[in-house]
């Protein structure tokens, strides 16, 4: 079944201190019970309060939540979590919503809509309609579980939603396991890239605070983060790790990789001539072994002027290329440019020849340019 595109326009997202009309721009004393703050990470402000009721995935639940805070002083943005069948149900669905909001005193713009759960590939049109329509309300529309629920990426695009809502189970592992760790970056950086402010739920301690900041999160909630008796959040301070011996030597050169043109460490010098014919770009032609390990190295320049020489083709034509090879100057892939530069500079006669990278088992990975190594130093002193 073909769904609608969505084409509705989207309004930039507010600055995420922008206060509510009425409310504080603070949350004086401690949270009222059921809400979580949402922490500025940058100011140690509370500027949205997460209804901690609504998680058993329908819309009763989330009724509850807004009629249990009622009576309560809660001033703030409140989030609320809506279940995506209750969206793609239509206003039918959610006239109850709308009227327990209503008889609690909010007004749509000072809620935070937060939609989770499955849904269907047919009724992906049915969702965005039904979202274009809170909108229009005027409630601002989160995307919710990113990284741990069935959400397609691609509905930050389609959706435009004013926040992103990484998933619990992401951040809470994000601090012990690097694989997590990068695709919470990830996510971090796409969300931010459809123009959606990012949230992380439930930090319990200062590595998974610290995990998030370094993916450029600056909203939060969670047990760590707690208001004092003046409303705000004492955020613990990002840790400056001293500096590493090595952390000026720059960046790794598998960052500057190149493909290699490689040939059988048995290959004829006439293969050779005919790689470099091919295609005039090419500075060097890598020998290697069966299991792609470097055994030498032809530089173009030396090697075209033994070929061109007087008897040169006849010479050398037919034989085996390793002959003219120089050894390969082999660096790992995690090797700084510096290091590099320290390589490239031990034999004089050959400073300019190409480097050959390896991977952690010696395989030829790709070539780096020690040109493009120069570049980098130079652009690293300024």
């Amino acid at each position: 079944m073909t769904t609608r595109a969505h084409t509705a326009p989207h309004t930039p997202a507010p600055p995420l201190t922008a206060p509510v009309p009425g409310a504080p721009a603070g949350m004086p004393g401690t949270a009222p019970v059921g809400v979580t703050p949402v922490v500025d990470l940058d100011t140690g402000g509370v500027i949205a309060l997460q209804a901690d009721g609504g998680h058993r995935g329908n819309i009763s639940s989330t009724v509850e939540t807004v009629r249990a805070l009622a009576g309560g002083d809660v001033p703030l943005p409140l989030l609320l979590t809506l279940p995506t069948s209750a969206v793609i149900g239509g206003s039918a669905a959610l006239a109850p919503l709308h009227e327990a909001l209503r008889a609690s005193g909010r007004r749509p713009r000072e809620v935070i809509l937060t939609v989770r759960g499955d849904f269907a590939q047919f009724e992906r049109g049915s969702l965005l309609t039904g979202l274009d329509g809170l909108r229009a309300i005027g409630y601002l529309i989160a995307v919710g579980d990113l990284g741990g629920g069935h959400i397609p990426l691609d509905l930050l695009a389609d959706a435009a939603p004013y926040l992103a809502v990484l998933s619990r189970d992401l951040v809470a592992q994000a601090a012990r396991d690097p694989r997590r760790a990068a695709i919470g970056e990830g996510l971090a950086a796409l969300a931010r890239g459809t123009g959606a402010h990012v949230l992380a739920p439930g930090v319990h301690d200062e590595a998974q605070l610290a995990a998030v900041r370094g993916w450029g999160v600056r909203l939060a909630h969670g047990p760590l983060l707690t208001p004092g008796p003046s409303g705000r959040v004492r955020v613990p301070l990002p840790v400056v790790e001293p500096k590493a011996p090595g952390a000026v030597l720059g960046p790794r050169v598998q960052e500057f990789l190149l493909p290699a043109v490689t040939l059988p460490q048995e290959a004829s010098a006439e293969a050779v001539v005919n790689a470099f014919g091919g295609e005039p770009s090419i500075t060097s032609v890598i020998l290697v072994d069966e299991y792609q390990r470097p055994t030498g190295s032809l530089d173009r320049s030396r090697f075209l002027l033994s070929i061109a020489g007087r008897f040169g083709h006849a010479l050398h034509g037919r034989k085996p290329a390793g002959r003219l090879a120089d050894p390969a100057r082999t660096v790992p892939r995690t090797t700084p440019v510096i290091a590099a530069m320290q390589v490239a500079g031990r034999d004089t006669e050959r400073v300019y020849d190409d480097l050959v990278v390896t991977d952690e088992v010696g395989r030829c990975m790709g070539v780096v340019r020690v040109a493009d190594l120069i570049r980098q130093v130079a652009a690293m002193r300024h």
